[in-house]
């Protein structure tokens, strides 16, 4: 082939979130209504076309994030999930997902944004199951995300990033009772946490509790990784969530 018969190919690029937060005990997934075709009516996780070609691509995750949620760089945790580009997954063209994993605590009801006609957080149950249908291949995305937190939980101190700035160890226990999806042994937890070091750290206060003593309160610690790790059951893998959808 002649150098100069070549053009490169017409690719379009979005930037998809995986937000995720905790609403009355439960691992929950923000997601969208569709308002404008492709997948008019179905939901889908937020996200966007670049708004200009000058854009950066992380410049571009916080203004999605921003407008689905109206949260910012300094109140939520947002790092990069994985590039997502097979052919024929967008029905209107060669389109690449730069898509992003965001975690924040008790987020509140979201307000849908200009080109989507509804928003909710859904039980991330729901969405791994297949309960709930979703456009394009974000079920493949969500179900990626939502891994990615399980996994992070074992070696990493993401689960913070679930809490608020002050935190009980039983509700630290909560975040991962909630993103596993299994129940935990309390004196286990606590004597795994506790050995951690570096996970958490006194926060020099209480917090009163109902019918017993005061619960000391602990913020993130300097460690981002935990050794030794805390290994997440058996049981709560997600062998049957490895579907995909067009």
């Amino acid at each position: 082939m002649q150098a100069d018969s070549w053009s490169p190919p017409s690719v379009l690029l979005t930037v998809d979130l995986v937000i995720l937060t905790l609403r009355e005990g439960r691992l929950c997934v923000l997601l969208v209504e569709r308002g404008e075709d492709p997948f008019r009516g179905t939901r889908a996780l937020p996200g966007g076309f670049l708004s200009h070609e000058g854009e950066g691509i992380l410049d571009a995750a916080h203004r999605e994030l921003r407008e689905e949620t109206s949260l910012t760089a300094d109140c939520v945790h947002l790092e990069p999930l994985a590039l997502y580009g097979d052919p024929g997954r967008d029905p209107r063209g060669r389109v690449v997902s730069m898509a992003h994993l965001a975690i924040a605590p008790s987020l509140p009801d979201p307000v849908a944004g200009t080109d989507a006609a509804d928003a909710a957080w859904v039980p991330a149950d729901s969405v791994l199951s297949g309960e709930v249908e979703l456009a394009f291949d974000h079920r493949r995305i969500a179900t990626d995300g939502i891994e990615q937190a399980r996994t992070k939980l074992e070696f990493t101190a993401l689960a913070t990033a679930f809490c608020g700035e002050t935190f009980t160890i039983v509700e630290l226990q909560q975040v991962y009772e909630a993103v596993w999806g299994v129940e935990i042994d309390t004196r286990n937890f606590y004597r795994k946490v506790k050995a951690a070091n570096g996970f958490i750290v006194p926060a020099g206060s209480s917090r009163k509790a109902t019918g017993g003593r005061p619960a000391r309160l602990y913020r993130a610690g300097p460690q981002a990784a935990l050794f030794p790790p805390l290994i997440r059951p058996a049981s709560s893998t997600t062998a049957e969530n490895t579907g995909t959808e067009g």
